[in-house]
């Protein structure tokens, strides 16, 4: 039997143990909640998404309706996946998003609404300039998915459940191919990161064309090796939760009108143009051929 003192110590130890987790709890949830805010009007709203809202786009929108509607909008950093998973749980009021079978499969269960086209860009597979799995002379991205799998040629993947991993898989089932091994190198992190970490090890990745007409620069040892395949083209939807759900879903889906009005859409076609010489993201209209 532990005599009464060694008790007292461990009571003390596992208090002292609960307190930290709390703390971390807390600070984790604090940190979740923060966002970035966009507007300071008394119309509040907040949004999910990924690269809109890090490579920019998301602020020029916010900042113009936020100017337009007395509105100010809280952007929650997240993947597709994750973007979709906070509005399930109602923590968000609305998301832009690029995977249609979760956005159809949230609208048929109900706990989305307001689908609405707003965009699109593609997705490119880039890689070393040396090609040692012969990329660039593929003719669709599954067959060079199955030339980086034959070769054993180190692949970067995000692996996050993303809009770009939940694409990625679908083409590596296109190819017929189940990627594992020490060639495929899973990041569990954003676009730019990943990216970034194909560049410092020479590997295969497949990057939004956003990501790269805006990140290039940094990414010196690769190249664009596969581009215009239909099945690589990215649509992004605005979804908002469903009436009533959240105080600021009204809000919301008056910002998912903006961005689907002519200003909202001309911010979309004009949005990098200046920058970088190239517009980052297409507009509607384009993405609509590519709908099914």
């Amino acid at each position: 039997m532990r005599p009464a003192a060694e008790w007292a110590r461990i009571g003390r130890m596992a208090r002292a143990l609960l307190v930290c987790a709390a703390l971390c709890a807390s600070f984790a949830t604090a940190g979740a909640a923060e966002g970035v805010m966009y507007g300071d009007g008394p119309n509040r709203f907040s949004l999910a998404t990924g690269s809109p809202g890090e490579l920019g786009l998301l602020k020029v929108l916010g900042e113009a309706f936020a100017a337009r509607e007395k509105a100010s909008m809280k952007w929650m950093k997240a993947g597709t996946g994750q973007s979709l998973k906070l509005l399930r749980e109602k923590q968000v009021d609305m998301v832009m998003v690029h995977a249609p079978g979760g956005e159809e499969k949230a609208i048929a269960e109900g706990w989305a609404t307001q689908r609405t086209l707003v965009g699109s860009n593609e997705f490119y597979i880039v890689g070393p300039a040396e090609d040692p799995a012969h990329v660039a002379t593929a003719g669709s991205g599954a067959e060079a998915y199955r030339r980086i799998a034959r070769a054993g040629a180190r692949f970067v993947s995000r692996g996050d459940n993303s809009g770009t991993h939940q694409k990625e898989m679908q083409i590596w089932s296109a190819a017929g191919v189940r990627p594992e091994g020490a060639w495929y190198v899973v990041t569990k992190d954003f676009m730019t990161a990943s990216l970034l970490r194909a560049d410092v090890e020479g590997a295969y990745f497949m990057t939004d064309s956003s990501t790269w007409v805006a990140e290039k620069s940094k990414a010196a040892r690769l190249r664009v090796l596969l581009r215009g395949d239909k099945a690589l083209v990215n649509t992004y939807h605005a979804l908002a939760v469903p009436e009533g759900a959240t105080p600021g879903r009204g809000t919301a889906v008056k910002f998912i009108r903006f961005v689907a009005s002519p200003e909202g859409q001309r911010i979309i076609r004009e949005f990098g143009r200046e920058r970088y010489g190239e517009a980052l993201y297409n507009d509607a209209e384009y993405a609509k051929q590519f709908v099914d």
